[in-house]
């Protein structure tokens, strides 16, 4: 069966256990998905399976889209995603809910967009110390201080932290507890936090690293 599906971020919750302990819980509206591609190694190298999310209107996408999709005669959809699938046992055109990939006890990984920050200095974005705050420094508190050598090598070498635009990554958080799955509301609620912001488009996968 499939390895992954394609959701939301709706935000977060908590929900009580057993003994009355609070849960801290990440809400992620989880398809329905479409299956738009089914890639086999004969004809792609590769087998994979790929996702359609979230319905839109027609003129929000490129004719070479609408004639990828209709093919199967699926919906225009907004999101395509692809999971790396060894023997998906999908066709093409197939609705996937989240009941059926998932259920309470999975663990998985989430993959999402981070929030951007803007352009950030380097005390914000890299944790820097920043100057001292006495012997006159009044304007140095939040500064960088040094980044290179004098004459050698005489530059500031690539790759070194400094001030710059924060955040809007792909960040994969890993090894989350699935505590809820409704099926009737097409929800999935893991365990802890998630990158990006609410209503934020995430691929949940089963974990690779149990």
């Amino acid at each position: 069966m499939l390895q992954g599906l394609i959701g939301k971020k709706v935000g977060m919750t908590q929900i009580f256990n057993d003994i009355g302990l609070a849960i801290p819980v990440t809400l992620i509206e989880t398809g329905p998905c479409y299956v738009t591609q089914v890639r086999t190694r004969d004809q792609d190298g590769y087998s994979a399976v790929q996702l359609g999310y979230d319905e839109a209107k027609p003129k929000r996408l490129t004719g070479g889209q609408l004639g990828h999709l209709k093919r199967n005669n699926l919906p225009p959809l907004r999101f395509l995603r692809e999971f790396r699938e060894n023997n998906p046992e999908v066709e093409e055109g197939n609705k996937v809910s989240v009941g059926d990939v998932f259920s309470i006890g999975d663990t998985v990984d989430v993959v999402g967009v981070s929030k951007g920050k803007g352009f950030a200095g380097g005390v914000k974005r890299h944790h820097f110390r920043g100057g001292p705050k006495t012997h006159g420094q009044s304007d140095r508190e939040r500064a960088p201080g040094s980044r290179g050598s004098g004459t050698t090598p005489g530059r500031v070498y690539k790759g070194a932290r400094g001030a710059g635009h924060m955040g809007h990554e792909q960040v994969t958080v890993q090894n989350l507890n699935v505590v809820l799955v409704d099926g009737e509301r097409n929800l999935l609620g893991v365990r802890g936090a998630i990158p990006g912001p609410k209503g934020g488009v995430v691929m949940i996968k089963k974990a690779r690293k149990l």
